[in-house]
């Protein structure tokens, strides 16, 4: 006796819906932060001309500051590289500021960037001399 098995058209689609559905839920299951990934929301900065500091405040709202976080501040001072500062994770889930120091005088243009690991970046600019700390 022998059977004879057909496959149609629709065993396929549903084969191949099946298929794509698993390779979706396997490419968000291994890469579930790209979805949530942002910039940073915030950059402030304020420079103190006494101490010759310069306070950089983030906000950079994250569930996993081990994974998801600031991991580069890039300091210009007059549109060159004053410093490059690099990060294993963020201090915070949300709001912190780090404390550089930087000399400046009174009209150099500080600008800093913000850069998150996964995706974007923010940059701020302030001209030493026309807000004090």
């Amino acid at each position: 006796m022998r059977y004879h098995i057909k496959c149609g058209t629709g065993s396929m689609k549903v084969v191949a819906g099946v298929t794509g559905l698993c390779a979706m839920f396997f490419l968000f299951a291994l890469c579930p932060m790209t979805a949530y990934a942002h910039p940073p929301k915030e950059v402030k900065i304020v420079y103190t001309m006494t101490s010759q500091k310069l306070d950089v405040s983030v906000t950079h709202d994250t569930s996993f500051p081990g994974f998801h976080y600031i991991n580069k501040i890039e300091i210009k001072k007059n549109g060159v590289s004053a410093g490059v500062y690099n990060y294993q994770s963020q201090p915070t889930k949300s709001e912190f500021t780090y404390t550089y120091d930087v000399p400046a005088v009174q009209g150099d243009i500080l600008e800093v960037t913000a850069e998150c690991k996964i995706s974007g970046s923010k940059t701020a600019k302030a001209t030493v001399g026309t807000q004090e700390k």
